[in-house]
C-alpha cells in the first residue's frame, strides 16, 4: 500500500501545471515546487530480494527501455516508453510487487552566481551586510557615497540569485534606455547592445546634431549596466540580466537635461523598433505634460512596460507631482530608492498612490562612460595679460576648513575691478589621446560691464587657444552663482588629442563701467571623457539607480514568459514584491521589488472552490 501511494502521488504531482498561469500558451521553465526533470527518463528502486533478471522484466512490462543499474543500490535507470508522459510512466509501476519506489530523474544545476569581480559590491543583488566603499572614480569630486545604513542588513536585496537559477538570458526582449545615451563600446555592455542599426539606438537630444546616442554624461551608461551589464564574464559587474538587448535612446544632453520633443520622439522610436520595456530614469515637476502622456499611451497600446523614477527631492510627490511618475497609465511602474537596510533613502520621493515599489538605489556600482577629473584651480595654468592689467590669478575664498580654490580674472577679484582695454587669458593643456569624446563643465560667477565678455576656448594644440579655438562666451551682465554643481557644459570632442588646451578669457572694451565691475571667478572646472572601448565603473545614488533594477526585472519576466502582457508584468512586479515596512503607506504596494517573488507570482483564480471527497 505504501509503495502504491508513493508512486501514485509522484504521478499526480507531475500531472499538475507548473509556473504562472495565463490565458495564452506558455513556453516557460518549471518553478520551485515543480522541479525540472530529464525528459523521457525515470529511476526505479527495486526491493532488495529482486534480481537483475526480474528487474529487467518489470521495466519491460512497463513498456520502458533499460538503461542500466545504478551500482548495487537496487536503483535502475530506465527510459520512458514512446508516447508516455512522466506521470503515466510512473503509474505503470504502481501495481508491481517487486518495485519499492519510482521517481523522475531530476535535474540539478550549479547555483547561478556570476564571476564578475564587482559583484561583491552589488549589495542590491546579494546583500551580505558588506560595506560599500569608493569602488570607482566619482565624477566631479562627488563624495564617496551614501553613508546611512552602510553596511546594511543581510538579505535586504532583490533575491536575484534564486531567480538566476531559472533565467539569466533576457536577450529575447529589447529594453530601451531613454536617457543621456549609452557608451555602447563599454566592455560590459557592447555584447548586450541592440543591433537594429549601426549606432545601437538613436539620438534625440537638443544639444547634438546627428543620430549617435553615445553618452556624454555617464548617467545612461550607469543605468544600462544595472539592467544588463554582461554577466559571468569575469569583468566588472553584472546586470539583472546577464544577456540583454539594450537600445540606447539619447534624449538628455551632456548636462543631463532634455525636453518634451526629444523624449516623446525617443519613446516612439523605442516602440516602433520593438522595445517591450522602457527605462526612463528622468523626471520633472509641475503641470502634467499632455504630449508626454500621449506618448506613454501609445506605448501602452503597443504592450510596452515603462519603468520610471520617483524623483530625488525627499518629498511626497502627491503634494509635489513629478512626471512621468505621477502619470496614471497602467503600463507604468514608478520606483522609489531603498538603502542597504531597505529603508527609504533620505533623498527618495514617495507617494501612496503614485509610487509603486522600492528598489536598491544607494551606493550602486555600475558601468560608466569614461574617466572624469577635476581641473585644479590652484596650479598648472599659463597666464597672459597686457601690461595695464593684473591678469588672471589664484585665490582662496572662505575660512579654513571650508575654503574654495578659485581661478579669477583679475587675480584680485573682489577687492578691485578689472581695467578697460584688457585681453587677459589663462590656459592649461591635457593629454586626451586615450579618450574618444570630451565634455568640459564650468562653474563660474561673473560681473561684467556692457560690451565686455568672458570667453571659453579649446583647441587640439599647445599654447594660447584664442582666437582659433573659441567655443562660447558671455557678454555683459552678472551671474552671481557660486554653486559648483551648477555647471555650464560644453562638448569639446574636437579637442581630443595629445595636446588639448582649454582656455578662458576676460575681454573688455575701452568704455568705463559704472558701477565698477569685478570680472570672473571660476569656482569649478572638470573634464568628463568617454573611453572607447569603455572600461570605467562608478558608484551612484538616486531613484535613477533604483529604476533600472526594476526595468531589468521587467525584462527578465518578459523573457521568462513571452506570453506575458504588460499587465502581467506590472502585476507580477507589484504582487510578487516583498513587504518592506519602510514603504508601508508610502507606495501603492508597500513592497520592495523581488526577482524570485515576481517569477513565481501567480494571480489566484477567482470563482473556483475546492471539493474534498
Amino acid at each position: 500500500m505504501t509503495r502504491s501511494i508513493s508512486i501514485a502521488l509522484l504521478a499526480a504531482l507531475l500531472a499538475l501545471p507548473a509556473g504562472p498561469v495565463t490565458a495564452a500558451p506558455l513556453a516557460i521553465p518549471r518553478l520551485p515546487g515543480a522541479s525540472e526533470t530529464a525528459p523521457g527518463e525515470l529511476l526505479v528502486k527495486f526491493k532488495t530480494d529482486v534480481g537483475a533478471r526480474s528487474q529487467a522484466a518489470s521495466v519491460a512490462a512497463a513498456g520502458h527501455g533499460w538503461i542500466g543499474p545504478l551500482g548495487d543500490t537496487g536503483w535502475v535507470h530506465a527510459r520512458v516508453g514512446p508516447g508516455q508522459t512522466d506521470a503515466q510512466a510512473l503509474a505503470a509501476y504502481a501495481g508491481d510487487p517487486r518495485v519499492e519506489f519510482a521517481q523522475p530523474n531530476f535535474i540539478y544545476r550549479a547555483s547561478a552566481v556570476p564571476n564578475d569581480p564587482g559583484y561583491q559590491y552589488q549589495w542590491g543583488w546579494k546583500n551580505s551586510s558588506q560595506t560599500i566603499t569608493n569602488v570607482a572614480t566619482q565624477p566631479d569630486g562627488a563624495p564617496i557615497g551614501y553613508t546611512s545604513n552602510n553596511p546594511g542588513s543581510a538579505g535586504s536585496d532583490m533575491n536575484l540569485e534564486k531567480a538566476w537559477d531559472r533565467i539569466t538570458d533576457c536577450s529575447s526582449v529589447v529594453v530601451a534606455v531613454i536617457d543621456s545615451g549609452v557608451n555602447y563600446t563599454h566592455q560590459d555592455l557592447a555584447a548586450n547592445m541592440w543591433s537594429g542599426n549601426a549606432q545601437h539606438g538613436q539620438n534625440f537630444s537638443a544639444d547634438v546634431v546627428g543620430t549617435d546616442p553615445m553618452d556624454l554624461n555617464g548617467h545612461g551608461t550607469h543605468v544600462a549596466g544595472t539592467i544588463g551589464a554582461f554577466g559571468n564574464n569575469a569583468t566588472g559587474v553584472t546586470g539583472v540580466c546577464w544577456r540583454a538587448r539594450i537600445m540606447a535612446v539619447r534624449v538628455l544632453g551632456a548636462d543631463g537635461a532634455g525636453n518634451t520633443a526629444g523624449i516623446i520622439q525617443g519613446i516612439d522610436f523605442a516602440v516602433a523598433n520593438g522595445a517591450k520595456v522602457i527605462n526612463m530614469s528622468l523626471g520633472g515637476g509641475g503641470t502634467p505634460d499632455t504630449a508626454y502622456g500621449d506618448a506613454l499611451t501609445r506605448a501602452q497600446a503597443a504592450d510596452v512596460v515603462v519603468v520610471v523614477a520617483a524623483g530625488n527631492d525627499g518629498k511626497d510627490n502627491q503634494a509635489t507631482p513629478v512626471f512621468p511618475c505621477n502619470f496614471t497609465h497602467p503600463n507604468l511602474i514608478c520606483v522609489a530608492a531603498l538603502d542597504q537596510a531597505f529603508q527609504l533613502a533620505s533623498f527618495s520621493n514617495w507617494g501612496a498612490t503614485s509610487v509603486d515599489v522600492g528598489a536598491p538605489g544607494t551606493n550602486i556600482v555600475s558601468t560608466w562612460n569614461g574617466p572624469d577629473a577635476d581641473v585644479p584651480l590652484d596650479a598648472g595654468w599659463t597666464f597672459l595679460t597686457n601690461s595695464a592689467s593684473v591678469g588672471w590669478g589664484y585665490q582662496v575664498f572662505g575660512t579654513p576648513p571650508d575654503t574654495l580654490n578659485v581661478l579669477t580674472g583679475p587675480g584680485n577679484f573682489g577687492s578691485n575691478s578689472y581695467v578697460n582695454n584688457t585681453n587677459d587669458r589663462a590656459w592649461i593643456t591635457y593629454d586626451m589621446s586615450a579618450v574618444s569624446r570630451a565634455v568640459l563643465k564650468v562653474s563660474a560667477a561673473w560681473d561684467l560691464g556692457d560690451g565686455d565678455s568672458f570667453n571659453l576656448a579649446a583647441r587640439n594644440a599647445m599654447g594660447d587657444p584664442f582666437p582659433a579655438g573659441l567655443v562660447d562666451g558671455a557678454t555683459g551682465g552678472r551671474n552671481p552663482s557660486w554653486d559648483k554643481t551648477d555647471s555650464l557644459t560644453f562638448d569639446i570632442s574636437s579637442c581630443v588629442s595629445a595636446n588639448c588646451t582649454i582656455g578662458f578669457q576676460l575681454l573688455s572694451d575701452g568704455i568705463a563701467d559704472s558701477p565698477l565691475r569685478y570680472g570672473v571667478a571660476l569656482t569649478g572646472v572638470s573634464l568628463a571623457t568617454v573611453r572607447n572601448p569603455g572600461t570605467d565603473y562608478n558608484t551612484e545614488n538616486g531613484t535613477s539607480m533604483a529604476t533600472p533594477a526594476v526595468a531589468g526585472l521587467a525584462t527578465m519576466l518578459r523573457a521568462y514568459n513571452p506570453a506575458f502582457t504588460q499587465a502581467d508584468v506590472v502585476g507580477a512586479i507589484k504582487g510578487g514584491g516583498r513587504a518592506a515596512p519602510a514603504l508601508a503607506g508610502k507606495t501603492t504596494t508597500g513592497k520592495a521589488a523581488d526577482a524570485m517573488g515576481s517569477l513565481a507570482f501567480i494571480t489566484p483564480p477567482t470563482g473556483v472552490s475546492a471539493v474534498v471527497h
